[in-house]
């Protein structure tokens, strides 16, 4: 156990380094989480930097010798941190991104959470460590496996990973032999976004039928290939469960980066 709590500071270092250069890289990401709400829209990106920047500092600290609890520990605040506000995004503002690693179109969900408690639960882990992870021996091993729970719950990672898996079993069957989780067949969905506003928001931008689907909790997301000035773009509809209005539809053009470049705002006035 002693060097299974050593290598936590590696994964957790890393883990946070790369958070902290996804926020530098694009601080637009704040205006797309629950930040303007929280600490005003004018602070948000000032507040994104600043905990980009924590980021960085606690993940060096955790890296370098020669200390690691006081890091670790800072690293446990973090972590709670982010576990608290995105349960505050998902309750608050259900529509807001998670802003955490890298830029992603989808709202808080289940995925975001439980990544935050893991990376708490080995936080905690590390703040038992008598010895720096360079000392871990065969413990760093284990990492490879947290790595993968990591990944796995990283909606950022999952074109690299999940969608190829979905797009292969898509191939194997036509899209629209199968149904999602709530036994909602695929044509039922498509029909609901032919007739909302979110729909003729983009419809000129699209450039294929359904490309891909998806369930997270209570939402089912839809994938159109697109064009954005000019640009190779997907466009992903969010639709509701529980809402059948057409109104409740939303929609988000992404670069293959997964970097939002256009999100009609008021939808119920298109068209």
């Amino acid at each position: 156990m002693g060097t299974l709590a050593a290598a936590q500071p590696l994964l957790i270092g890393l883990l946070l380094l790369w958070s902290s250069y996804g926020k530098f890289a694009d601080p637009k990401q704040a205006e797309r989480t629950a930040l303007p709400r929280l600490v005003g829209e004018t602070r948000a990106i000032t507040a994104y930097r600043g905990v980009a920047g924590i980021e960085a500092l606690v993940a060096l600290g955790l890296l370098l010798p020669p200390v690691w609890t006081v890091e670790a520990l800072a690293a446990v605040a973090l972590a709670a941190g982010f576990t608290g506000f995105l349960i505050y995004s998902k309750i608050v503002v259900p529509e807001a991104s998670c802003g955490c690693m890298k830029a992603s179109a989808r709202p808080v969900g289940a995925r975001a959470i439980a990544r935050a408690l893991l990376l708490l639960a080995t936080a905690v882990m590390a703040a038992t460590a008598t010895t720096g992870w360079w000392s871990a021996g065969a413990g760093v091993l284990v990492l490879v496996v947290e790595a993968a729970a990591f990944a796995m719950l990283s909606a950022e990672l999952d074109r690299y990973w999940l969608l190829p898996l979905r797009r292969f079993r898509i191939g194997l069957s036509h899209p629209y032999a199968g149904t999602a989780s709530d036994d909602t067949p695929l044509a039922a969905t498509q029909r609901r976004v032919l007739l909302s506003p979110a729909y003729r928001a983009v419809d000129g931008l699209l450039r294929s039928d359904i490309h891909d689907y998806w369930d997270d909790e209570d939402w089912r997301f839809v994938s159109y290939a697109a064009r954005y000035d000019g640009r190779r773009a997907t466009a992903v509809f969010a639709v509701p469960h529980r809402d059948s209005t057409p109104e409740s539809i939303r929609v988000a053009v992404v670069d293959e980066e997964g970097l939002t470049l256009y999100r009609p705002t008021v939808l119920a006035a298109v068209g």
